[in-house]
């Protein structure tokens, strides 16, 4: 039953499925098409293309906006027509001059301290500078432009230009020559605009004659101003009223102004330098001082009605020291620089690659003793850091030759070339060829034995930057910085006043006379070696260093320590040999000499060594001649570098030496009148003050 009633339910599916299936097709496409026609044209398509069209439209009026709102006709252009010239037919160069010296400074004279260098030149001090438009041209003929924004007048931070840099090591025998010429830069000022000069005198005692002769040299400068202001109502114009404006300060461990406001009275500014006092604490606070005249005086470098009533302004420096307070050198310079105020130092020289001098101190008040004193002074050293190794006299600082650097100390001079000023180095005893020697020094004067030609010097010019600066010169030059590491090394001593002659009584005394004089040469020895290695480490890197300055300390300070090296370890191999036995030529002869020669005969490495120190020290004393390292390369080749043996006799047994000198008489007449013949009690006297 159910297999038949399975039967039965399949035929009648079959039979339906075949029935369809015989259906024309004709009407299966027509039913097709028209759902299709139907579903384009119903409600929700129509719907789609609205919403379609409008979202369209919204974007690309949105977009269109912002085109239609930026373009206003309140800042337009000026169009000029071209003039018509002629270009010059270009031609090629032949040839190319470079300088061979490194310049610190990149772009428009600026560098990496801050951006006072591109503050902007306007006579109206405003916290906004603005540049006006140009309206001097004519409008191009068919030109739809026109322009109708202006400023009337540019204001700016800074009213004069860009300040060029200065002059450093500018040489003088006395203070009269520098006054003169910081007269002729204040009367050039005074052409260009009102002038107030404030002076900054340093409180030492050392300074106590410079100060008198400088306050004599202030009628002259309104001399020269008198001249000049007449010169001007002969061409028909006239100095605004008080032309020029003075200040004074007085510096030593406080800073004192000593005019309460600036004045024309001269009588008012001779007695403000007459009532300066010395101070016997012995420090300088000089860039402090400048710092408050900064704070003092800026607002007369300035106009805000811009009517013209902005004066310049001049500091000068009368000192004899480097300055206590150097900490506050760049934030000085930053702001002399942003008022556009040069400044003028009258100083002193630097001793070359040291830090003090001494000098001639004589008792200014001439009720006290007059006997001269010796007092150090903090005067150097040039640069920022000593750029020359230290090798021998350790103990004795007369011994080693006091020389002019050309050039005044760093911080003082730095600030002098930043602000475009001058910096005098003032010396009495100033001569250039010659040696000045300790007796001839005149009083308050520093004991510095040569000196040399500014011009020679120029091109030796310490790096007047930031310390910062300084290292990073340092760090991109391997020479510099094998140089400065070999500076920081503490000093080294040298074979000095060795044992020369050695009497050979009998062998074994000989041989102990030797011993101990080996002991002098292993002393030295370590530490030559040492800077030795440290220096030869820039040797490959010489040729890649275009500064004069750095090349010549380079090549004395490896000349110098390698001398002294292969002198000290020739003489120890030399008494090494004579250990070993050595024969007189002659039988009487029983000395051996130890003599300087430049000769070296125990080693050819030594030898190889000896001829490449020798010739540094040619090529310093030819290349560099006139200069500190000229003169001290000539000195140290005066030296033989080697030894040689030489034999003589000695008498063991010297007769007593005679006594030629009658005996001394123990009964002096007595004087006829002993009141008479008493001298007058000497002066007191008082100890040097610290200067």
């Amino acid at each position: 039953m159910l297999k038949r009633l399975e039967t039965d339910i399949f035929d009648q599916e079959t039979a339906s499925v075949e029935a369809s299936s015989l259906e024309p097709t004709s009407s299966i496409a027509e039913d097709s098409s028209d759902r299709d026609a139907s579903s384009w044209f119903d409600t929700d398509s129509q719907a789609f293309l609205i919403s379609l069209m409008f979202h369209l439209v919204l974007i690309v009026g949105l977009a269109i906006v912002p085109v239609i709102m930026h373009f206003k006709p309140e800042l337009l252009l000026v169009a000029s027509p071209t003039a018509e010239h002629e270009v010059d037919e270009f031609k090629l160069v032949d040839q190319v001059a470079a300088s061979d010296e490194m310049s610190v400074e990149v772009g428009a004279n600026s560098d990496s301290r801050d951006v006072s260098m591109a503050l902007s030149m306007a006579p109206v001090l405003a916290d906004l500078s603005e540049i006006p438009s140009p309206t001097d041209h004519e409008p191009v003929k068919d030109a739809q432009f026109s322009i109708n924004n202006t400023l009337e007048q540019p204001v700016g931070l800074v009213r004069n230009p860009i300040v060029v840099k200065g002059m450093t090591g500018v040489g003088e025998s006395g203070v009269d020559g520098a006054v003169d010429r910081v007269t002729y830069e204040i009367l050039r000022s005074m052409e260009e605009s009102p002038t107030l000069v404030v002076w900054f005198f340093d409180q030492s005692g050392s300074l106590t004659r410079q100060r008198d002769d400088i306050r004599k040299r202030f009628d002259r400068i309104y001399e020269e101003l008198g001249i000049v202001a007449q010169m001007r109502e002969e061409q028909g114009k006239k100095l605004a009223d008080e032309q020029l404006l003075t200040a004074v300060f007085a510096f030593g461990k406080q800073v004192h102004l000593l005019t309460p406001k600036p004045t024309a009275d001269l009588s008012e500014i001779t007695e403000a330098i007459d009532s300066i006092e010395n101070d016997p604490d012995g420090i300088e606070r000089v860039f402090s001082a400048v710092y408050a005249g900064i704070e003092k005086f800026k607002g007369y470098r300035s106009s805000r009605s811009g009517k013209g009533d902005a004066r310049n302004v001049m500091f000068v420096i009368v000192t004899d020291e480097r300055g206590d307070d150097v900490n506050g050198l760049d934030k000085t310079i930053g702001e002399c620089v942003k008022y556009a105020i040069p400044v003028y130092v009258l100083g002193v020289p630097a001793p070359f690659g040291r830090d003090i001098t001494f000098v001639k101190y004589v008792d200014p008040d001439p009720k006290f003793d007059q006997t001269p004193q010796w007092a150090e002074v903090d005067q150097g050293p040039e640069s920022i850091f000593p750029e020359r190794v230290r090798v021998g006299f350790r103990d004795n600082y007369f011994d080693e030759p006091v020389i002019d650097s050309g050039f005044g100390p760093y911080a003082l001079s730095r600030l002098a070339y930043e602000t475009g000023g001058i910096y005098f180095t003032i010396h009495p005893n100033r001569r250039v060829g010659s040696r000045v020697r300790r007796e001839e020094v005149e009083a308050f004067a520093s004991d510095i034995q040569y000196f040399f030609d500014p011009e020679v010097m120029a091109k030796y010019r310490p790096d007047y930057v930031t310390t910062a600066e300084y290292m990073k010169l340092v760090e991109k030059s391997p020479l510099r910085r094998v140089l400065i590491n070999a500076a920081r090394m503490p000093r080294a001593d040298v074979l000095t006043d060795p044992t020369m002659r050695f009497i050979k009584r009998e062998d074994a005394a000989f041989v102990n006379l030797l011993s101990e004089a080996q002991r002098a040469p292993a002393r030295v020895e370590p530490a030559l070696l040492q800077l030795t290695e440290v220096l030869k480490q820039g040797e490959q890197h010489r040729n890649n260093e275009v500064s004069a300055r750095w090349i010549a300390s380079f090549d004395l300070s490896l000349g110098t320590v390698m001398s002294h090296k292969v002198r000290a370890e020739t003489y120890n191999l030399m008494l090494a040999k004579a250990k070993r036995g050595m024969k007189f030529e002659k039988e009487k002869n029983n000395t051996w000499v130890l003599r300087p020669a430049n000769e070296i005969s125990v080693g050819s490495k030594l030898e190889k060594e000896g001829q490449t120190a020798v010739q540094l020290l040619k090529d310093v004393a030819e290349k560099h001649k006139g200069t500190p390292w000229g003169l001290l390369a000539e000195r140290e080749l005066r030296n033989p570098i080697g030894w040689k043996w030489t034999e003589e006799y000695t008498d063991l047994n010297p007769p007593p030496p005679r006594n030629n000198n009658p005996p001394p008489n123990n009964n002096p007449p007595m004087p006829r009148d002993d009141q008479a013949r008493m001298l007058a009690p000497p002066p007191p006297k008082r100890p040097v003050p610290k200067l």
